[in-house]
């Protein structure tokens, strides 16, 4: 059974008279990429900051690679890679300096952190800016610089919040990417308001709401527990009139629906959950001697998801 890198227990935060977290718990395994998303007032974002030994929680505890967060304060942080929000740069230094410093004030070795400046610099692909003052640099080269003081020291466990916030549309795909290479690694919470993003590059997903964790499951298995059916599209060559009647009557259908299309005729189908039809229309399909142009399941949004289960806005918050 894989190790356990993140654990909540019981985690409750008050600002005063204010409730941010309440009561919630959860784990992320070894090697696991789990998005963590919530509207803006959520607590999502003060549960990261717990997380990273930022706050103290009022009840319940974190921990991480077993080291509870405000304990084994010291310990748990050298597991951690952090990217927060807003990244905190040093604007007169360079990306390679502003590397050798934090390095420096986390332990490390001088031969082994400039091997591991040179590695995190190629990883993030700032090559060509190693010397460039930070002032100088873009938006999502700044974010670079971020990401590569997170994987400096070889954590264990990544807590990425908001990484890919106002960069450009190429930066955002590059940087994706180096999420989802980063996540073949290492432990990887993300926490982000672009949807799509999560669903790319996520294997588990939990939503908090109002303090409270709503939803922990995968995108797809939350689609289904949503939605209450499975939904599937057929593209069928055929005598609209027959095709219908005859995928009404296959068992477990609830509802089929005809749409023309520039390519002919395309059905939309549901059935009751966890009821796979799909080799069912096939068979229809083949016995009737129709064409089978397209047949595929159709999987819920991750944004449909999160409006259901939050009745709000899909873009994040503290």
């Amino acid at each position: 059974m894989a190790e356990t890198m993140i654990e909540v227990k019981d985690l409750t935060k008050f600002y005063g008279d204010h409730l941010a977290v309440d009561n919630i718990s959860f784990e992320v395994k070894k090697g696991e990429v789990v998005g963590f998303l919530g509207p803006n007032g959520s607590g999502k974002t003060t549960t990261m900051r717990i997380l990273t030994g930022y706050i103290p929680p009022s009840t319940g505890s974190a921990s991480i690679a077993g080291f509870d967060t405000m304990t084994g304060s010291l310990d748990a942080r050298r597991h951690i890679g952090y990217l927060p929000e807003t990244v905190p740069l040093y604007m007169d230094m360079t990306v390679e300096d502003y590397l050798r410093f934090l390095g420096t004030i986390r332990g490390m070795r001088k031969d082994h952190l400039k091997r591991r400046i040179d590695t995190a610099i190629e990883r993030v692909k700032l090559g060509d800016y190693r010397k460039s003052f930070i002032s100088k640099l873009s938006k999502g080269y700044r974010q670079r610089t971020g990401l590569a003081q997170a994987i400096l020291h070889e954590p264990d466990v990544l807590i990425l919040d908001e990484p890919t916030v106002g960069i450009d549309p190429i930066q955002v795909v590059e940087t994706r990417a180096l999420i989802k290479e980063l996540g073949k690694e290492q432990t990887l919470l993300l926490s982000t308001h672009i949807l799509p993003e999560v669903a790319a590059t996520c294997d588990r997903v939990i939503i908090i709401n109002e303090g409270i964790i709503v939803a922990e499951d995968t995108p797809e298995n939350l689609a289904v527990r949503l939605r209450g059916t499975e939904q599937v599209q057929a593209d069928i060559r055929g005598p609209n009139a027959e095709v219908i009647k005859a995928i009404r009557e296959i068992p477990g259908v609830t509802s089929a629906r005809h749409i023309e299309i520039a390519t002919g005729s395309r059905y939309n189908i549901e059935s009751s959950a966890g009821n796979d039809i799909r080799e069912a229309i096939a068979a229809m399909v083949v016995n009737n001697s129709w064409g089978l142009l397209q047949l595929s399941i159709v999987p819920m949004s991750l944004e449909e998801i999160f409006l259901e289960l939050t009745g709000g806005e899909e873009h994040g918050g503290a």
